[in-house]
């Protein structure tokens, strides 16, 4: 089933420009759902936006896509850096993925109460400016944990934009643009989802409802550098 939708995705992305835009696109969602790593940041976003508080849509919209914007920046950079150096692209070796090991611990313990992380959180002045610095930190040092598996699924779609760069590079970057805008989507749709939830039930960052939500998250980031280390 799955091999059959890759397959499809493949040769939309090999059809005419607006096809392949859409299948682009389309690719980069299902880098996320479809991917153990890179789903965990589903999670990480809902439980870092939970942990804001009270806030606004438009500012939960802005946090996921400061932390989406992070991820990438730090993907492209390792992807230039290890291609450069005649590695796959995105391999930054085990150390690499023991060192964002331990941060998501730090992250999902903080989310799940056991430790606290001061400039995490929406208390205290100018939390607006530390929550917006947080988030595009943290998806920074998430784009490290992705290395290898995004570019697993990138390669396909790298492989067509490279093909076609010679004869059209802005169709070639275009095609990038499209899978980054897919892959973001989703992570940017939890977060501001998240947010629309607890003002719709009228949560607070010490809510019931919410605790229990930051500290499943917290267990599944946890679950997640687990799931790093053991890869």
């Amino acid at each position: 089933m799955l091999g059959s939708i890759f397959e499809r995705l493949y040769y939309a992305l090999d059809s005419t420009p607006l096809i392949a835009l859409s299948g682009a696109f389309i690719w980069g969602i299902l880098s996320i759902i479809l991917s153990p790593c890179h789903l965990s940041s589903i999670p990480l976003i809902i439980g870092f936006i939970d942990d804001q508080g009270n806030i606004t849509t438009k500012r939960a919209f802005r946090l996921s896509l400061l932390f989406s914007a992070g991820t990438l920046i730090t993907i492209a950079g390792i992807g230039l850096v290890t291609g450069l150096a005649g590695r796959m692209l995105g391999d930054i070796g085990k150390f690499g993925n023991y060192s964002v090991a331990v941060i998501f611990f730090v992250i999902g313990l903080h989310l799940m109460e056991i430790i606290q992380i001061p400039f995490a959180g929406a208390t205290g002045g100018g939390y607006r400016k530390k929550g917006a610095a947080a988030a595009f930190v943290i998806g920074l040092i998430f784009g490290v944990a992705l290395g290898p598996c995004t570019f697993a699924y990138m390669a396909p779609m790298l492989g067509i934009a490279f093909k076609v760069a010679a004869d059209n590079l802005i169709y070639s970057i275009s095609l990038i643009i499209a899978y980054a805008a897919g892959h973001c989507s989703v992570i940017v749709l939890a977060g501001t989802f998240t947010e629309a939830v607890q003002h719709y039930l009228h949560w607070n960052e010490k809510s019931m409802g919410a605790v229990i939500l930051k500290k499943i998250c917290g267990a599944l980031v946890t679950l997640g550098g687990v799931y790093l280390i053991l890869a």
